[in-house]
C-alpha cells in the first residue's frame, strides 16, 4: 500500500501593523485593529494565535486573531517570545485569582474573579456568585479555546456549576459551534437564579437569562460608600435594577427606600432581594416610572438620591448628548434634595471620560444655586480594574447640598 503524504502543516500567521500600532502594542494596548494592519502572510481563522511582528522582523506580540471583527487581533502577551502552553495559561489565571484573594472575606462570594483585557484575558470575564462561575466571552476568537479555560477553571473551582453568556454579535457563530447563550456547561444553577452573598447581604443572580452574567458587581464599593451615608435618611434609588444599592441603604440605618425603575421585572427582584434579607427593618417602597419624566414631575423630597443609569453613550457620536443628558439627570435629582442631602451620580458610559461626566454633575450642582461640597469620585472597584483607556467606563461622584 503506497505512502499517504501528510497534510502539509499550516505556516505560523504572520502580521505587520501600522508604527502607531506598534507602539502601542509596545506600550501594552491589547488590541490591534483591521485598520492598523499592514502585511499579513495568509488568511487566518477565528482563535488562531496570530504573531506580530515589528518593523525590524522582530517578535512584537501574541494574541487572537478575529476575521470577523474590527479588532482583529486581541493581545495575549507582548515582549519576549513565549510558548502558550497549559502552563502559561495556568499561570495566567493564577495570578489573577491570587489578585482577588485579599479583596473578600467570607461575607461575599460574588465577585470578578477574571476581568477581560485587564487581567491578560481579553475579550473575556468570569464571574463568581456562590457555586457558580459564568463565563462571558465577547469575541468567537474563544471559541477553540474554551474546552482548555473551562479545564482550568474546573480545576481551581471544583464542584461549581458553569454557565456561558456570550455578547450579541457572536451568537450566530456560536451556533455553528453547538454553543449558546445561557448555556449550563457544567452542574446545576436550578432555575437559573442563583443566591450569592456580597459584604453579608444576600442577592440574586440571573445568571441564565439576566443582564451582564446576571448582577451588576461592579458597584459594590459605591454600594458600601452609600451604606455609610444612609442612616436615618429617606433615600431614592433611581434605575434600581434589583435593588443594589437599596439593600445597602437600608442596612445603613435608611429611614424609607424608594427603589425606581421602569422595569417591573426588575422591581420584583428588588423585592425579592430584600425579603432575603430579613434583619433589613426601613420601608422599603418600589416604584415603577421612567425615571427621567418621574424625577422632572415629583414633588418628593429625599436626603439621598442615588443616579445610576444604563450607558447613556453606546457610540462616540452619542457622547455629546450624553453628557447634556447626565447634567440634566443631575438637576433633576438636586432638585429633589432636601437641606443637607446628598446626591450619587454614577456613569457607566465608556465613550463619556470621568472627568467630562464629574464636571458635568459639577455644573449641575453650581447651576442649581445652593452650596455644595464634594464628598468622593470614584472608578472601578479593585476587582473590576482597568489597565488601559478603553476599559474605563465607570466612574461616581458623591456631593453634599446645603
Amino acid at each position: 500500500m503506497p505512502d499517504v503524504p501528510a497534510a502539509p502543516t499550516r505556516s505560523r500567521l504572520r502580521l505587520r501593523v501600522s508604527p502607531a500600532a506598534e507602539a502601542h502594542v509596545r506600550a501594552g494596548h491589547p488590541w490591534v485593529y483591521e485598520s492598523s494592519l499592514r502585511a499579513q502572510n495568509r488568511d487566518g481563522d477565528a482563535g488562531e494565535l496570530a504573531v506580530i511582528y515589528d518593523r525590524r522582523d522582530r517578535f512584537l506580540a501574541i494574541g487572537l486573531f478575529d476575521p470577523d471583527s474590527p479588532l482583529r487581533v486581541r493581545v495575549l502577551h507582548q515582549g519576549t517570545p513565549v510558548t502558550l502552553d497549559d502552563a502559561w495559561w495556568a499561570a495566567r489565571l493564577d495570578g489573577a485569582l491570587l489578585r482577588r484573594a485579599p479583596l473578600f472575606g467570607p461575607d461575599t462570594d460574588g465577585y470578578r474573579a477574571l476581568n477581560g483585557e485587564s487581567d491578560g484575558f481579553p475579550g473575556l470575564v468570569v464571574d463568581r456568585y456562590a457555586s457558580t462561575l459564568v463565563v462571558k466571552l465577547y469575541t468567537a476568537a474563544w471559541f477553540p479555546h474554551l474546552e482548555r479555560m473551562l479545564g482550568l477553571l474546573a480545576e481551581r473551582f471544583p464542584d461549581f456549576a458553569l454557565v456561558l453568556r456570550l455578547s450579541r454579535n457572536i451568537q450566530t457563530r456560536a451556533r455553528e459551534e453547538g454553543l449558546f447563550d445561557g448555556q449550563l456547561l457544567a452542574g446545576s444553577v436550578g432555575s437559573g437564579t442563583v443566591v450569592f452573598h456580597e459584604t453579608g447581604l444576600a442577592f440574586e443572580a440571573e445568571v441564565l437569562r439576566g443582564q451582564k452574567t446576571g448582577f451588576f458587581l461592579d458597584q459594590r464599593d459605591n454600594r458600601r460608600r452609600v451604606e455609610k451615608y444612609a442612616r436615618g435618611r429617606r433615600v431614592l434609588n433611581a434605575f434600581s435594577f434589583s435593588g443594589g444599592f437599596s439593600l445597602y441603604a437600608a442596612r445603613g440605618g435608611a429611614a424609607h427606600v424608594v427603589s425606581l425603575d421602569i422595569s417591573a421585572h426588575a422591581l420584583d427582584s428588588a423585592g425579592r432581594n430584600y425579603a432575603l434579607n430579613p434583619k433589613l427593618s426601613a420601608l422599603h417602597e418600589t416604584v415603577q416610572a421612567d425615571v427621567f419624566e418621574w424625577l422632572a414631575d415629583t414633588d418628593r423630597d429625599f436626603d439621598l438620591v442615588i443616579l445610576d443609569p444604563p450607558s447613556l453613550a453606546r457610540r462616540e457620536t452619542e457622547r455629546a448628548g450624553a453628557i447634556r443628558a447626565y447634567g440634566k439627570l443631575a438637576a433633576d435629582g438636586i432638585r429633589r434634595l432636601a437641606q443637607g442631602g446628598i446626591l450619587l451620580s454614577a456613569s457607566c458610559s465608556a465613550h463619556v471620560t470621568a472627568e467630562e461626566f464629574w464636571d458635568a454633575v459639577r455644573d449641575a450642582a453650581t447651576r442649581s444655586g445652593r452650596k455644595w461640597r464634594e464628598l468622593h469620585t470614584s472608578q472601578h472597584a479593585p476587582d473590576h480594574h482597568a489597565t488601559f483607556p478603553e476599559a474605563q467606563y465607570l466612574k461616581a461622584i458623591f456631593i453634599q447640598f446645603d
